[in-house]
């Protein structure tokens, strides 16, 4: 099995990365995982088999349990199972008090985050900005903290001043939902453009609730926008009533709430609704075809 590796498992291996090979497939990593993963990072090879890639994966799988969820988070952070930080960073998110699920989350959100050098000086400023490590939120300002570069964070946070915020409201904002500067600067402003000047909303109502920056245009907030504009123009919808709500509740939820409790309109609703979802999903659909 292990000679039928193109390129790497067929050249008659050296003792030293022999067994390397062989404990991966031992975990469930069949050979176009191993050449995917050291296509992308020949270094995995390098460190030691028994201190340094066995606990690591032990240390990594007792956050994913699963060797299936491992493997895959080596494959799309090919560093982790080399880089020297990445056991050290762990350990001290545990002695932060950070959860093994809050480091799950972190794993398949961004795992590439565990090779940073300065874990512990971003884990204090999240800290500093009131965020306790133990909930599940720590995780995401931590992500996003490390992930967005500190001229990008202030270029972001130029754009949302742009839109009418003080420096003081993306703050804030951050604290409510650190998704939030994880958007692009372009997600951000096709966000803020079609809810100020198609919907007509206040920018600071996003302020508020800054959960919309992170939902998908076309596949939410424009065929939800649709049905709510729609109950409006009836009159079925009182004008008062929360702008936000369409949008953040869950999709079980949206339909009953603003489809099927209409029930001399709901039919037509839904059918509004789906066409102007649909074309969202054809595109995924092509895309996904490419």
């Amino acid at each position: 099995m292990i000679a039928k590796v193109p390129g790497l498992l067929s050249c008659n291996p050296s003792k030293r990365i022999l067994p390397k090979f062989q404990f991966l497939l031992s975990k469930g990593a069949s050979n176009s995982d191993i050449v995917n993963l050291v296509s992308k990072n020949p270094k995995v090879l390098s460190p030691s088999l028994k201190n340094h890639i066995v606990p690591t994966y032990e240390l990594i799988y007792r956050f994913l349990q699963s060797d299936k969820d491992v493997i895959a988070s080596a494959i799309r952070n090919p560093d982790l199972l080399s880089e020297q930080f990445v056991r050290r960073n762990m350990a001290m998110l545990i002695e932060n008090g950070v959860s093994d699920s809050n480091i799950a989350r972190m794993l398949q959100i961004r795992g590439q985050i565990f090779r940073t050098r300065d874990m512990l000086k971003f884990v204090e400023e999240v800290k500093n900005l009131g965020f306790n490590s133990s909930k599940t939120i720590f995780s995401i300002a931590l992500v996003a903290k490390i992930s967005v570069s500190k001229n990008l964070w202030e270029e972001k946070v130029e754009v949302f001043k742009k839109w009418g915020w003080s420096d003081e409201d993306a703050l804030e904002a951050f604290r409510k939902k650190p998704y939030c500067m994880l958007a692009s600067v372009d997600k951000i402003n096709v966000v803020m453009s079609f809810c100020v000047n198609q919907l007509g909303w206040d920018a600071m109502v996003i302020a508020k609730t800054p959960y919309i920056l992170s939902l998908s245009l076309e596949k939410r907030i424009i065929p939800r926008a649709a049905v709510v504009q729609f109950l409006l123009d009836k009159g079925l919808r009182n004008k008062s009533a929360s702008l936000t709500c369409p949008f953040v509740v869950s999709e079980k939820m949206f339909l009953y709430m603003f489809i099927k409790r209409f029930r001399k309109e709901s039919s037509y609703l839904l059918k509004l609704y789906e066409e102007k979802l649909n074309p969202a999903h054809t595109r995924d659909d092509k895309t996904c075809m490419v």
